[in-house]
């Protein structure tokens, strides 16, 4: 139909984006500082534009109208106009087709060529240059979508900050290489939801499944140019669209449909969302969306010279969250994900970005105050990775009430106790029992510390005990790339071996940390293949590595990685039989509700309460607590303690067999072995007893976890010799 004969109605200035109403189609962009809004229709394969239809109404800022009798599945962009002044922040190029920044899905790719820049490549004036070369070829075109869905009444699970346990993980990551899929299933939300990898994650024991930015994105230039491609995602294109990458059919509800089917087996799911920067770099960046939709109002420019992009984020520009349009899109966005897409909760990347005011981080930002206050987003998980590289970045415990954080000093405290550091023991006590020093204000719980020690961003478990240096190569930067401080230790040998020796210390020492984590009060969130040895040789920043380095060998080939995953359900299980372990208060050391024991008491391997002077000593890498039962939750009726059972955690990160004398509480006391990472039967037949005071053998470079018990049965010390590593 040509323009001449559409019929084109002004339509309304909200809701933002293109909807479909049973009838048309209204379509509504925002633009503060546009001249002009021309609206482009593509056939059916997004090869030819059929239609430019100028924006009739321009309402508050919005650009809009409706067009009848259109119907879903119609392909669109956007042609802006307006100066083109980069020294003063607009870069308005109508030559360059558009992507909405609410386009609820995308079809086709975007292929790099110099069309794509708002400025020619070529000049030596760079991007105060123009470039009148079309792209709508090489750009991919917004689809009208049909919002129905049929959810088939599924009801989120309500799964408790308490009782969370989450797993991280990649879409490809996990199904690219899992045996039993088509070749169109792997690396999709179709070979995600499948009947292995719910039961895999069921049997596991986690009920919430943290996925890597699922996005549409952009490959950044350097990457096309070396033959890569970003493999995590954090690139974002437009946050309303699913890459289609991760879509076997196409269509949106195959996302829906994967969600439907891990809520029907109790998991939640969570979104790593990208909103402190987007995929169109800085100012040499191409021209794809918001720059050339309005550059002034939704980058942070620098003030004096807006032709270049704060860069807080080291990814070229900083969204302005600071704009009530561009505040609206990120809110509208995650609201959207959760009401229209059920997801659960959201992981926000270089978060503190998005607290950011004109004096820098504030706790009470419009996003921070927004996000609190709002119906749907405030009864959804909220998790922070507190930090950017902005001045006056790193903000671990800072986010307000209501917010959980990526608690990176507890990953890096936990590591460098088991590689053998002294003078750490104070700060793996404070790791151990959910950070309060840097999360008891405000009414924060332990809750708010979302501990881990290996994270899609750094070593493996694996490599984090065989590596002692990253090594970064097949990303085709010389090893540069990546962080040094890993706060690893290859356990004698650099990289893989045959030695029994250094494979039994690794696996042990993979014990020594899973327990760590599982055993720590707090949220624990594991890493999607570290239960099942997943190796990336040494690559600690593998976002490029869209391959076998990063996707999952399921094959459990080893004895010992299928000793370890068992080693691993049982942990959790233990977790969640045991409330004492996932307290929603902080341990005070103090008799809590009228108990005839401490909540927590610190001890030394004498058997003793630790004095104040020895938790700094240098050469301190042995020390225990005694765990007295009080689970933190009190009944309402006269605050009495609500009891589980009393547990002693024994550490010992020196190279030697230490002789821990078991504390003495109460006489007669007995103390079973549930677990010990340096004899991992031992315990399985619940046969090992001890009594108080008596030395428990504590091996060299390991955790054991003891359980009061009224057994009557005699002490079997004696078969645990006093043995050196």
């Amino acid at each position: 139909m040509s323009e001449d004969k559409r019929r084109v109605w002004p339509g309304r200035p909200y809701p933002l984006g293109s909807v479909w109403d049973g009838r048309g189609v209204n379509f509504a962009l925002f633009s503060e500082h546009a001249e002009k809004v021309e609206l482009c229709l593509f056939d059916d394969r997004g090869r030819q534009e059929s239609e430019r239809i100028a924006m009739p109404e321009y309402t508050d800022q919005i650009w809009h109208c409706y067009l009848p009798d259109l119907l879903p599945g119609t392909l669109y962009g956007y042609r802006v106009y307006g100066p083109y002044d980069p020294g003063r922040g607009h870069r308005f190029n109508p030559s360059k087709l558009l992507v909405d920044p609410y386009a609820k899905a995308l079809a086709g790719e975007l292929r790099r060529s110099r069309s794509i820049f708002g400025y020619r490549v070529d000049s030596p004036r760079r991007d105060l240059s123009f470039d009148r070369h079309d792209n709508a070829r090489n750009m991919p075109k917004c689809v009208v979508v049909d919002p129905a869905y049929h959810w088939s009444g599924d009801r989120p699970p309500e799964v408790g900050w308490q009782e969370t346990i989450i797993y991280e993980a990649h879409v490809a990551g996990l199904t690219k290489r899992l045996p039993g899929l088509s070749e169109a299933q792997r690396g999709t939300f179709a070979g995600l939801a499948t009947p292995r990898i719910i039961k895999h994650l069921t049997t596991l024991g986690v009920n919430a499944i943290e996925l890597l930015p699922i996005n549409s994105i952009v490959d950044e230039r350097h990457l096309v140019e070396r033959g890569l491609r970003n493999y995590w995602g954090y690139n974002s294109l437009n946050y309303f669209t699913i890459d289609n990458r991760y879509l076997s059919s196409g269509d949106i509800s195959e996302f829906r449909a994967a969600i439907a089917h891990f809520h029907d087996a109790g998991i939640q799911v969570i979104l790593d969302v990208v909103f402190n920067h987007t995929g169109e770099g800085d100012e040499l960046g191409p021209t794809l969306c918001f720059r050339g939709i309005d550059n002034l109002s939704y980058y942070r420019l620098i003030p004096g010279n807006e032709r270049y992009y704060v860069n807080d984020t080291g990814c070229g520009n900083t969204l302005n969250l600071s704009h009530p349009r561009v505040l609206q899109m990120v809110m509208d966005a995650l609201r959207y994900w959760v009401e229209a897409m059920h997801v659960d909760g959201f992981r926000f990347d270089l978060a503190t970005t998005l607290a950011r005011g004109p004096q820098g981080f504030d706790p009470a930002s419009p996003f921070l105050a927004a996000a609190r206050q709002d119906p749907v987003l405030s009864k959804v998980k909220l998790i922070a990775e507190p930090w950017d590289l902005g001045p006056g970045g790193y903000r671990v415990g800072q986010f307000p009430p209501g917010w959980s954080e990526w608690n990176d000093k507890f990953r890096d405290t936990v590591r460098a106790f088991w590689r053998g550091d002294g003078g750490v023991i104070g700060a793996v006590a404070y790791a151990l029992t959910g950070s309060s020093n840097l999360f008891e204000h405000h009414g924060r719980r332990p809750r708010s510390s979302v501990n881990y020690i290996t994270a899609h961003d750094g070593f493996t478990l694996e490599d984090l005990v065989s590596y002692n240096a990253k090594h970064n190569d097949a990303n085709l930067e010389g090893n540069r790339d990546g962080t040094s401080n890993n706060n690893s230790w290859n356990c004698g040998v650099e990289g893989p071996t045959e030695d029994p020796q250094v494979i039994a210390l690794r696996f042990r020492q993979k014990r020594n940390l899973i327990a760590s984590l599982l055993l720590s009060q707090g949220t624990p969130m594991i890493q999607a293949g570290d239960e099942l040895g997943r190796t990336q040789l040494g690559n600690n920043n593998a976002y490029c590595q869209d391959n076998e380095t990063s996707w999952i060998d399921w094959s459990l080939r080893r004895k010992e990685d299928r000793d370890f995953l068992e080693f691993v359900k049982k942990i959790i299980r233990l977790r969640q039989e045991h409330p004492v372990f996932r307290r929603p208060r902080f341990f005070h050391g103090a008799h809590m509700g009228g108990a005839p024991v401490k909540d927590i008491t610190w001890v030394s391997p004498e058997g003793r309460e630790l004095r104040d002077h020895e938790w700094n000593l240098h050469y301190a890498r042995c020390f225990g607590c005694h765990i007295g039962g009080d689970i933190g939750d009190y009944m309402s009726r006269g605050g009495a303690s609500m009891q589980d059972d009393r547990f002693i955690v024994l550490l010992n990160a020196h190279h030697e067999t230490v002789p821990f004398s078991l504390p003495a509480f109460e006489a007669g006391a007995l103390w079973r072995v549930v677990i010990d990472t340096g004899r991992p039967d031992l315990g399985d037949d619940g046969s090992a007893l001890f009594r108080e005071r008596e030395p428990y053998p504590l091996m060299g470079r390991s955790l054991a976890l003891l359980v009061r018990t009224a057994s009557t049965e005699t002490s079997t010390q004696a078969r645990l010799p006093l043995e050196s590593d």
